[in-house]
């Protein structure tokens, strides 16, 4: 039995998907089915439920305690490596890292390459997904490290912060509010929006403080992602509050008006978050050291 084997038992049922386990690791679909019968072969124990017709990846209790020990082999086996290359001073591996979209497709690049310059044996393994799976995968150990936007403190993570954002109100040009270089809370009431969807931290927080101001807003859109707000607020859906680092040269571009909130509390947290009860390997831990003083 193969180390890779393990992994890619482990990788089904993290994912839930075997078109994911085999794009993870670079094998086909068939490949995967053939290396999960090998297992159940080798053990005699059926790992996984089979429901005729479908490809659910559910564990078995034997299959739950394969995965469980397994999981444990890889991470010996990954701290081996570090072990080894820490004795020559190299640091090495790949770090697995789930972010939110506009954390990663807007802050993240230019901290990837920079790690990548210093680290040129290591590799950022970037996924993009939202909150609350993020938050699973990392428990579940499927990734290292997550990137996610107001990390809120849980039973089992730990939280490194980042820099904070500011949030900002767009606007498509020819709006009202365009001109303006600033607004105060109050200036919203009443106003048309593009939202997040209710699930997103960011449109938790922006309910939050309009509630608590007084102000009532008429929703006309809901998205999950940033992308697709700024294109909804460019073609004049409506206003929309954004991190500022996601709409960086969109004024001079043409396309959005960016304004300024001027209330203090218009401000994104954002952090890093891992498990508790497991070491983070060097590559991630200088990641980390990174992001944080960055």
């Amino acid at each position: 039995m193969h180390i890779e084997t393990l992994k890619v038992f482990c990788d089904l049922v993290d994912l839930e998907s075997f078109s994911l386990a085999a794009e993870r690791n670079f094998v086909t679909q068939s490949a995967v089915s053939q290396q999960i019968r090998s297992l159940e072969d080798k053990f005699d124990r059926r790992l996984l439920e089979r429901v005729r017709g479908r490809r659910d990846v559910k564990l078995t209790a034997a299959g739950q305690v394969f995965y469980d020990e397994a999981k444990k082999v890889l991470e010996s086996y990954d701290h081996l490596h570090e072990s080894l290359r820490g004795v020559i001073g190299k640091i090495g591996g790949t770090v697995k890292v789930a972010t939110v979209y506009s954390v990663g497709l807007h802050e993240l690049p230019p901290k990837v390459r920079e790690f990548m310059t210093k680290f040129p044996a290591a590799k950022i393994d970037l996924e993009y997904s939202r909150t609350t799976r993020i938050v699973r995968d990392v428990l579940s150990g499927s990734v290292e490290l997550g990137i996610v936007a107001f990390p809120e403190q849980k039973r089992g993570l730990s939280t490194v912060e980042m820099a904070n954002n500011r949030l900002v109100l767009i606007a498509p040009p020819d709006h009202k509010l365009a001109s303006r270089s600033k607004v105060r809370v109050a200036d919203l009431n009443g106003r048309e929006f593009v939202v997040f969807e209710r699930d997103v931290p960011t449109r938790k927080a922006t309910d939050k403080i309009l509630k608590d101001n007084g102000i009532e807003i008429a929703k006309v859109a809901e998205f999950d992602n940033i992308e697709t707000i700024k294109r909804a607020v460019e073609v004049g859906f409506g206003l929309a509050i954004v991190p500022e680092p996601t709409v960086s040269g969109a004024s001079a571009s043409g396309r959005l008006a960016v304004i300024e909130l001027a209330e203090d509390y218009w401000v994104r947290s954002v952090g890093v978050i891992y498990r508790s009860d497991r070491d983070l390997s060097i590559a991630a831990k200088k990641f980390v050291e990174l992001l944080k003083r960055n």
